[in-house]
């Protein structure tokens, strides 16, 4: 026996999420609070049903038919003449105290009612795909679990005879905690939003159930755009097993920079660029970057802290030009705003580029900022661990920077990705001769050999210079060094 036929739920993502979309001839609930997205995500699939020349009923008991269509309206959708909208409205004496029921509970007779009005509104269009929204009516009609039940029993067999795919909605504001619908649904999405301290709201789902089917499961971001909702299906790393397994190395094309990293960056790892603010972590990573789209690679940078007419303006005068690189289409410039960037949504951005187009160097800068976007310190690491391990195994070299807090002497790391990366360059700032100076050593690699020496570098307007070992100092690394050499040698630092 096969598998059984799908319906898109007009979302990529959410396809992906539940392997195809939803089965059809089923009832699938779509749960969440008011403000989530569901009858966003309930236009998106009844519209891709009209693209797909279905019959379509979108029943609402909940919001009126000019609220629906305005929905639509604001994500640019005009398909609301092909979509059969039902508003359900309540009876018209349920105002007027003179016509109220005095011996039968209303309640009662308007359950049944409404029931009815749904099936004739079936029968009469005969969809394929329906919505209806929302289910919190009904349960507020049954007034107890037991009607509730049978209710939507009848309905869900009632459909299922007619072969109609049902997406129902329930905005749980009357019972949060009843798991009625749960066990008579085919399949469960639950929305959720999450509040964080600062910065927008923030968005995901899971899928609660799915009988007969794998999903992915776990938490899925998504966000509400104009032209609806994008859902960013959560990385597995595990899945991109590529065959990519080439050991080429990454030159900067400072010869001391590579002999120091053992001829040069190996490609398809990580490399995380360590140290206090203003030691150069952004210039080091963009000088790989830039050797690599020189050789005509495309290249990716996501900003989090500096603005990026402060960074082109900060790399030309060191003799990088990226908007020479811009223009020539092999960079790929992006502002992130880390108080309105969902991990998830960065995660999707970052595998665009390498699967459409064609990136080959992706750098960070800095993991700080993007921790920031993150609600838990675990989850930081989870995520990046995922995102480094899908990037390795597509062949991609990256670079990440942390800015450690201090400037000499003990510094701490507000994030610990040093396991996580394959290669970690440690910049430091020391006092020598009256002077502030910057010394760099690598402290791990794990693909090939690299230097255990120390050697200081220079930035200026010719670019980066990095100088011989350091053999006369003591203590470099620590920023308190002592000088052990004689005053001649100056200890293999560089002159001027």
């Amino acid at each position: 026996m096969g598998q059984p036929e799908k319906a898109s739920t007009g979302i990529d993502g959410l396809d992906a999420v539940t392997a195809g979309g939803l089965t059809r001839g089923s009832l699938c609930l779509l749960e969440g609070t008011p403000g989530t997205g569901k009858t966003t995500i309930a236009l998106q699939f009844l519209l891709a049903g009209v693209l797909d020349k279905q019959r379509t009923l979108y029943v609402t008991l909940s919001e009126t038919k000019d609220e629906l269509i305005r929905t639509a309206m604001s994500h640019g959708w005009s398909f609301t003449d092909d979509l059969e909208i039902f508003e359900l409205q309540p009876p018209e004496n349920i105002l007027d105290p003179d016509q109220q029921q005095t011996i039968l509970y209303s309640s009662d007779l308007e359950l049944g009612e409404t029931t009815q009005q749904i099936l004739d509104a079936v029968k009469r269009i005969d969809p394929t795909l329906m919505v209806l929204d929302s289910l919190s009516e009904i349960r507020l009609l049954a007034q107890s679990s037991l009607r509730y039940r049978r209710q939507l029993l009848a309905l869900k067999h009632l459909l299922a005879r007619r072969g109609i795919t049902v997406l129902m909605l329930d905005d749980l504001t009357t019972d949060a905690l009843d798991k009625t619908t749960h066990s008579i649904a085919h399949s469960v999405i639950r929305l959720e939003e999450l509040a964080p301290n600062y910065g927008g709201e923030r968005r995901r789902l899971k899928i609660m159930k799915y009988r007969g089917q794998a999903y992915r499961g776990g938490y899925h971001d998504f966000t509400i755009k104009t032209g609806g909702v994008e859902v960013y299906p959560r990385l597995v790393a595990a899945e991109h097993k590529g065959e990519y397994d080439r050991r080429e190395q990454l030159r900067s094309g400072i010869g001391e920079l590579d002999l120091l990293l053992g001829g040069g960056v190996d490609r398809g790892t990580s490399t995380l660029v360590l140290g206090p603010a203003g030691a150069g972590k952004s210039l080091i990573a963009l000088q790989y970057a830039a050797a690599a789209m020189r050789r005509g690679e495309k290249a990716a940078v996501f900003m989090f802290d500096e603005e990026l007419t402060v960074l082109l303006r900060r790399a030309r005068g060191m003799g990088i030009d990226l908007g020479d690189f811009q223009q020539q289409g092999l960079l790929f410039l992006h502002q992130v705003d880390a108080a309105e960037l969902s991990p998830g949504e960065f995660t999707h951005q970052v595998r665009r580029l390498v699967e459409r187009q064609g990136v080959e160097v992706v750098m960070i800068d800095s993991l700080n900022g993007y921790r920031a976007a993150m609600p838990e310190e675990q989850s930081l690491l989870l995520h990046m661990h995922e995102l480094l391990q899908y990037l390795n195994r597509q062949g991609v070299s990256t670079f990440l920077t942390v800015a450690q807090h201090g400037l000499v002497g003990d510094m701490s790391t507000p994030i610990d990705v040093t396991y996580v990366a394959d290669t970690v360059l440690l910049m430091r700032y020391f006092e020598a001769h009256g002077r502030v100076r910057r010394a760099m050593s690598v402290v791990k690699k794990r693909t090939g050999g690299h230097e255990d020496t120390i050697r200081e570098y220079r930035l200026s307007s010719v670019g980066i210079t990095v100088g011989p070992v350091l053999h006369n100092f003591q203590g470099v690394l620590r920023g308190v060094p002592t000088f052990v050499g004689s005053d001649d040698a100056q200890g293999g630092m560089l002159k001027g």
